[in-house]
């Protein structure tokens, strides 16, 4: 009896090892159509981008042009860490020639980068924040990427990306990597989020959890308290109204990823709210909110603006940012409460 329980469960590690990235995909789309077959080869491109960077962090401290800045500042007005450009840079590598992607939209750069070769056969673009939480680098902290997928539609002859310009249920699938104690990958495509994790010895992002849900609430609530003084009076009073709650504990790493990572498992909420100076907020809704805000609907939680679903906003421009509210349903209906107060 003992041995055919063993038997199992060596039948079940290695099932679960051969559930890499790639075939995981196809099976949630229940489909080997082009479409299916695409994506799939897209966030295994995506995972290689994933396996690079997480290689080059690994050795940030041995390496030169790794750690710190490079002197230029994006066109966020932030200045540049040399990693935000290897990570970029990596990115548009993995994807040329690949004849998956006709585009790649990136925090770090202003416009689109556009592959000719691939717009007759790849209609998708890649949209992603190479680096989230880049002042962690210098510091050995987590970083991470987010990336989302959407499909590309009209010609976009002016090579304007207006067509990207819409809300966030056009994403067709989201997710992020998480440079930590080990290296993982979190993705939905509409079907449930999974994790994966890289497996050094296999050099392969291997299936972890799947289906995971966000708790209806947690203890976490995770903010900058840094600017409690530029946000509003309604936010304040939120914050205060945690602090006299027994049982809140308060998380904040300088990484969205990592913060939000936490909440996805852990329950909780993370705000990352206007300020008086910037009362749009300081995260871009296309590259960091809205991807995100996907994840955590298809996990059972929420994500607003304090007044309006994430999904539901429409940018303006391709970096246009927003107020952010995420995590378990109960605690982002809670701080929306303080905030509708107004």
């Amino acid at each position: 009896m003992a041995d055919a329980h063993v038997e199992v469960a060596q039948e079940h590690a290695l099932d679960r090892d051969c559930t890499t990235l790639s075939r995981h995909v196809l099976q949630q789309l229940q489909s080997f159509s082009p479409d299916a077959q695409d994506l799939s080869a897209i966030m295994n491109r995506i995972a290689l981008a994933g396996k690079l960077i997480s290689r080059r962090l690994s050795r940030a401290g041995l390496m030169d042009n790794v750690l710190g800045f490079t002197g230029e500042t994006n066109v966020q007005g932030e200045s540049v860490k040399k990693m935000d450009v290897y990570a970029n840079d990596v990115f548009i590598s993995v994807f040329k020639q690949s004849g998956l992607v006709c585009r790649l939209a990136s925090e770090e750069m202003e416009k689109p980068y556009y592959i000719p070769e691939n717009c007759p056969i790849g209609r998708q673009t890649l949209i992603y924040d190479p680096i989230d939480g880049s002042s962690n680098v210098d510091t050995n902290l987590n970083v991470g990427s987010i990336f989302s997928i959407r499909k590309q539609e009209g010609i976009d002859l002016d090579e304007s990306a207006s067509d990207l310009l819409q809300d966030g249920h056009k994403q067709i699938a989201a997710g992020y990597i998480l440079y930590g104690p080990s290296t993982i990958l979190v993705y939905s495509v509409g079907n449930g989020v999974h994790a994966f994790n890289l497996d050094p010895s296999l050099g392969e992002f291997i299936l972890s959890r799947e289906n995971i849900k966000i708790p209806s609430h947690g203890a976490v609530y995770s903010v900058n308290e840094g600017n409690f003084w530029q946000w509003d009076e309604p936010m304040r009073e939120y914050v205060r109204y945690v602090h006299r709650h027994e049982g809140c504990t308060a998380r904040y790493g300088g990484a969205l990823v990592g913060d939000f990572h936490r909440i996805l498992f852990q329950g909780g909420v993370f705000l990352y709210p206007g300020t008086l100076k910037k009362p749009e907020g300081k995260l871009r809704l296309l590259y960091e909110s809205a991807p995100l805000a996907f994840l955590a609907q298809q996990a059972g939680g929420r994500a607003s603006t304090g007044t309006q679903d994430i999904l539901e906003v429409i940018p303006k421009e391709l970096h246009a940012r927003t107020p952010l509210i995420i995590g378990s349903p109960e605690d982002v209906a809670l701080a929306e409460s303080f905030l509708n107060r107004a």
